[in-house]
């Protein structure tokens, strides 16, 4: 039986969920205004040294960053992951001598179960698959903030972009696992209770990028990920979503209005499994032609599809739910 949780222990997820919440909302903009403050002030040495160091250190995100195990394995992340809970769910090994290429679905709002499993040691990723390190590949602008940029790299989280997947692919060894959340922004706007959209028909660069270096597709689904929050949906084409799509052109990210369960920012306590799926053997090619790309796109968005039906029913889906895939 579960042993029922004491009003501490949901007071300190509740804390610990709170702080991840306004961290992914508010730290980046907190240390921009921060920064810009201190220019102004007695202080503004510090302010100037630390754009300094941005200037200097401007290519150690897309070369490793500075991962700290002391930051993956810390206690808040055991009760981030408790507090819905997040689970992790192995269907195949992943061989420690080959690099893989995780796709990660659907977005959701914030991600919440790719974070858990794969820039925490919370979910048990590195008992599941001994001798892979999993690295989330994320919003590339993110790492141009100061100090933030530090707090990201400490997670061993990256950046999204060409140079980053080719030193993680390439220049590692291996047992590196990038994973990207492929729909981003763009997915993150379908995200609703009771809708399984994923946007993948037109994103292929993950799979380009996995021919070239020749690394392992690997689907990975997170169920219950679009529970956690309520958002306002806007029709194609209506005014608001004109406004999303703009926003997002500009600044690569998606603004969503949403509420969660408590105090607005706070989500529903929904379960959430992650289940990584069974990777799909890629061949290394320099130069990938179109129709290697389209082929292997194709098996992927069927392992994707095939990951989703074979664990719908357990993780809490009905027989009649469908995935749509856009």
């Amino acid at each position: 039986m579960t042993k029922e949780k004491t009003k501490l222990k949901e007071f300190i997820e509740a804390i610990s969920i709170l702080q991840w919440v306004l961290s992914f909302l508010f730290l980046g903009v907190a240390c921009i205004i921060l920064m810009v403050y201190l220019m102004f002030t007695s202080l503004w040495p510090l302010s100037a040294l630390s754009f300094a160091w941005l200037v200097v250190d401007w290519q150690t995100p897309e070369r490793g960053g500075r991962r700290k195990t002391f930051v993956r394995k810390w206690r808040v992340w055991e009760h981030y992951r408790d507090f819905f809970p997040i689970k992790l769910v192995k269907t195949a090994e992943l061989n420690p001598n080959k690099n893989y290429v995780l796709g990660c679905h659907p977005h959701g709002i914030m991600s919440a179960g790719a974070f858990a499993c794969f820039s925490t040691d919370s979910c048990g990723f590195t008992e599941a698959f001994p001798g892979v390190r999993p690295t989330l590949a994320i919003l590339a602008g993110l790492f141009r903030i100061p100090l933030f940029r530090e707090y990201l790299m400490c997670a061993d989280i990256s950046p999204v972009s060409k140079p980053s997947l080719i030193h993680h692919l390439s220049k590692r060894g291996k047992g590196n696992a990038v994973v990207i959340i492929v729909g981003g922004a763009a997915e993150s706007l379908a995200s609703s209770p009771g809708v399984n959209t994923v946007v993948v028909k037109q994103r292929k660069g993950f799979v380009r990028v996995a021919l070239e270096f020749g690394a392992d597709l690997v689907p990975v689904y997170s169920f219950g990920e679009n529970e956690l929050f309520q958002q306002v949906v806007f029709s194609e084409g209506g005014l608001g979503r004109k406004l999303q799509d703009l926003f997002k052109k500009i600044m690569g990210f998606a603004p969503c209005l949403f509420v969660g369960e408590r105090f607005a920012f706070l989500p529903y306590r929904t379960p959430v499994t992650t289940v990584v799926g069974s990777p799909i053997s890629v061949p290394k090619r320099a130069t990938p032609t179109d129709e290697e790309v389209d082929h292997y796109h194709k098996l992927y968005m069927e392992g994707l599809s095939k990951l989703f039906h074979e664990h719908k029913v357990s993780c809490g889906l009905s027989e009649g739910h469908e995935l749509r895939i856009i």
